[in-house]
């Protein structure tokens, strides 16, 4: 039996197939490893740059250039970096991270946006001085345009920007500016105009309130928190102060501040 086998295996007819199998799994396998070579870019090496700090439309040209690819991950509010400043990177360099990669690896950037958005509240039926403090404290100007009713005096009757009417739950940018349409049916007895130049806005809201003026709004352009509001000086404002000069109680007042006084006292 086991010289049958033995005289078998030793045939020409077997040696040849057996050398046919031997041969398919060496070409097979030679195949496999330059496909792998290929298909995995084998031996390839990338180093990744340090894009924090560039342009976003700058990194994504330089990402291309290398055979890469990018993905815009988020935007994230940074007030104090130019908009679309790329603010953070995965991968991460090479320089630091000691990585190469190989070309079409995606490379995730988060950009910086200067615009922070809130949403809008519903300030209708409100009354005056109670919606500003809301507005303020939400990041959000105001001003105001006054409307001839028979009924709620002082109150919202409407909330608009840009020109149309803006409901509650829509985000703003901070430092967006609401019109508040407030309802007026009382003109009030004179009073003399305040000098108001020169005062902060704490300052200025105790005159006013004094006073019995409550259509007042404050604008500082320059001012993007509200320890700027606080810390700003008004500059000018309308009705003008002129010694001796009257207007009715009702009469709205703009108070324009500006962070840096100095600027403006000692102009070059």
């Amino acid at each position: 039996m086991f010289q049958k086998i033995k005289n078998f295996i030793l045939t020409k007819h077997f040696l040849k197939h057996i050398g046919l199998v031997i041969l398919f799994y060496l070409v097979l396998v030679f195949a496999t490893v330059i496909y792998l070579d290929l298909a995995t870019n084998h031996g390839e090496k990338i180093a990744v740059p340090n894009f924090v700090g560039m342009n976003g439309e700058e990194a994504k040209k330089k990402i291309e250039e290398l055979d890469l690819q990018y993905q815009i991950l988020d935007s994230i509010y940074n007030p104090k970096m130019p908009e679309g400043t790329v603010l953070e990177q995965l991968v991460e360099p090479t320089g630091i991270s000691g990585v190469h990669v190989k070309s079409g690896r995606i490379i995730g950037l988060r950009l910086t946006k200067k615009n922070q958005m809130v949403e809008m509240p519903s300030l209708v039926h409100k009354q005056l001085q109670f919606a500003e403090s809301i507005l303020e404290q939400r990041g959000l100007r105001f001003s105001i345009q006054y409307k001839p009713t028979s009924e709620a005096n002082g109150s919202v009757l409407d909330q608009l920007y840009r020109g149309r009417r803006i409901k509650e739950g829509e985000r703003l940018p901070i430092g967006a500016v609401v019109t508040l349409v407030v309802g007026q049916n009382d003109q009030g007895e004179p009073i003399t105009i305040p000098n108001l130049v020169g005062l902060t806005m704490a300052d200025a809201r105790f005159i006013m309130d004094t006073l019995g003026v409550t259509s007042y709004n404050f604008v500082c352009p320059d001012c993007s928190t509200s320890q700027d509001s606080l810390a700003a000086i008004i500059f000018s404002q309308t009705p003008e102060f002129i010694d001796g000069s009257t207007v009715f109680k009702s009469t709205q007042f703009t108070l324009s501040m500006k962070r840096n006084f100095s600027d403006i006292e000692n102009p070059e």
